[in-house]
């Protein structure tokens, strides 16, 4: 393989450096599996709330998983191609 220099790689750095924190890493893993709103989230993880949507505040923000209001719930979901693959790879 040679090195491409003109390709920076800065989108995809930002993905695996939002990606480097355990938590972000096992919703952005379960959320590949289904959509699910916060309180699915932090049962299964067994988190607080407040934890839970901070990390997804920031997932949103980054453009790794978006939210679709259904009534007063919101449902996430991944929607980020390289971050679905990352967690397909780690399998």
């Amino acid at each position: 393989m040679d090195f491409d220099i003109s390709r920076n790689f800065s989108e995809e750095a930002e993905i695996f450096k939002v990606l480097g924190h355990p938590i972000r890493l096992k919703i952005v893993a379960g959320l590949c599996t289904r959509e699910c709103n916060v309180k699915h989230i932090w049962e299964c993880l067994g988190l607080p709330q407040a934890t839970v949507s901070q990390h997804l505040a920031l997932l949103k923000n980054k453009g790794i998983i978006e939210g679709k209001r259904d009534g007063v719930e919101v449902h996430y979901s991944v929607v980020h191609p390289l971050a679905k693959k990352l967690i397909e790879v780690l399998g």
